[in-house]
């Protein structure tokens, strides 16, 4: 992980525990988009949806331990790779200093109106290159 990175710390609600007090497997996903905001605002700095210029192109994920209710959430968010369209946000979460899960995220940046990719712009590519420890 680098050096620069976004974080945001959540606090697990009760309504997104599972019967053993886990976090669900479903919830991590909805965590680490709520992560990604700072990302979106690089592309969108109004997140205005009307003008929305991102898409997911794929994502993966690995528990690594349980994440459990009761107990903030820190997840951390940086940029693991960029391309000429697409650029890659490797995240982790981490409770009580144990890392509970990490992910990738491939986003592209696109044009809904053209319906295609669009080539990333020098500007938004060295704002991204910060956050990826280069």
């Amino acid at each position: 992980m680098p050096e620069t990175f976004f974080s945001v710390e959540i606090q697990p609600r009760f309504n997104e525990t599972d019967g053993l007090g886990h976090i669900n497997n479903t919830v991590l996903p909805v965590w680490f988009e709520a992560a990604r905001e700072p990302i979106f605002e690089i592309f969108n700095p109004s997140l205005d949806l009307s003008q929305w210029n991102l898409i997911v192109a794929g994502f993966t994920i690995a528990y690594t331990l349980p994440t459990n209710y009761g107990m903030p959430v820190l997840v951390k968010t940086w940029i693991s790779r960029v391309g000429n369209a697409s650029f890659e946000v490797a995240q982790q979460s981490w409770q009580e200093g144990k890392q509970t899960a990490e992910a990738k995220t491939t986003l592209v940046y696109y044009d809904y109106a053209l319906d295609k990719s669009q080539a990333i712009t020098d500007v938004i590519k060295q704002q991204l290159i910060r956050f990826t420890g280069e």
